[in-house]
């Protein structure tokens, strides 16, 4: 006698495939939140080695690097932090084509290099993007330039945090403590921003309190803008302020879509009004925070619920103020 061999049929079919479908479903998150943390231990690691390059450039001139150099009444064309200390970060051979007797775009091929320990491994943006007619690389790494001021044009000198303006101060300087000091932070490629609406035009204009202050002031608006080059001394390309928390969203509506910005009162040079603000807010990829490299080398993740008087004080180099447990 013949014996029929028996199959599965369509119910069991249908009961190993919804099995498997629901292992997958709680395999991915497992598996995404394990890249995600890789990547984030990645990105601490590059602003590690930007602070190990800091320090580097210190112990050699004698002094921080200055946000950008600025010559009163000038326009402005200044290298970045991240120019200056490319021999610290193993890119000597770059290092040695930066003419910083030239401004920037006179030196397309440097503009347009990418550096890859200045790009966060979970951006997902990528490329570069053509400003006045010269291609720039991005960062993912801005540098403290404190709470609110940008420029202050008739002195020539930056604001309240750990680098500015032709600021070449020595760490004794920052009388906050070094690792009390905000050095450099996350921060998202190709941010919208708002830009040279010349407000505030007052001098010594207080920081504001909340987001919708800054949107008030307005500007040009620029759907990707911020942090698209940087090899500019510019606070909105590679530089960063502590006005608000980290991922603080700045949210500025036009043309029917909403977007989360930057803001700048007014381009450094002729004709702008005498002091110059930024509204830079520290964003990444990570759930919950950003990596944040503090002026004595160490990098900590600074979570989004850290008070805004505790993390504008963690912003300034010499506030005197008294940074309790975050």
């Amino acid at each position: 006698m013949s014996r029929r061999r028996r199959g599965f049929t369509l119910i069991e079919l249908l009961v190993v495939i919804a099995i498997i479908a629901i292992l997958i479903g709680l395999l991915l998150p497992a598996v995404q939140k394990v890249r995600d943390a890789a990547a984030r231990t990645r990105c601490a690691n590059h602003l590690k080695q930007i602070g190990l390059a800091v320090h580097g450039y210190h112990d050699t001139n004698n002094g921080v690097p200055p946000q950008a150099t600025y010559t009163i009444g000038s326009a402005f064309s200044g290298y970045s932090i991240h120019a200056r200390i490319l021999p610290y970060i193993e890119q000597g051979s770059l290092a040695g084509r930066v003419d910083f007797a030239l401004g920037y775009a006179a030196q397309p091929d440097v503009c347009k290099t990418p550096i890859p320990l200045y790009r966060c491994p979970a951006d997902p943006r990528d490329g570069t993007r053509i400003d006045g007619g010269v291609e720039f690389s991005p960062t993912n790494y801005g540098f403290n330039i404190g709470t609110w001021l940008g420029l202050d044009q008739q002195t020539g000198t930056g604001g309240d945090g750990a680098f500015g303006y032709n600021l070449r101060h020595r760490f004794d300087s920052i009388t906050d403590g070094l690792s009390n000091t905000v050095g450099a932070a996350d921060v998202k490629s190709f941010t919208p921003a708002l830009l040279d609406g010349n407000n505030p035009a007052a001098p010594q204009t207080p920081p504001p309190n909340t987001p919708t202050e800054v949107v008030a002031y307005g500007g040009t608006f620029d759907p990707d803008y911020c942090h698209t080059q940087w090899v500019t001394g510019r606070t909105l390309q590679s530089g960063m302020t502590t006005t608000f928390p980290p991922n603080t969203r700045v949210l500025y509506t036009t043309g029917g879509q909403t977007y989360d910005v930057d803001f700048t009162s007014a381009r450094v040079g002729p004709g702008s009004p005498p002091q110059t603000y930024r509204v830079v807010t520290a964003r990444s990829y990570h759930t919950g925070g950003v990596n944040v490299m503090f002026m004595d080398g160490s990098v900590q993740f600074v979570t989004n619920s850290i008070t805004q008087a505790t993390w504008r004080a963690l912003g300034t180099r010499a506030g005197s103020e008294v940074v309790g447990s975050w």
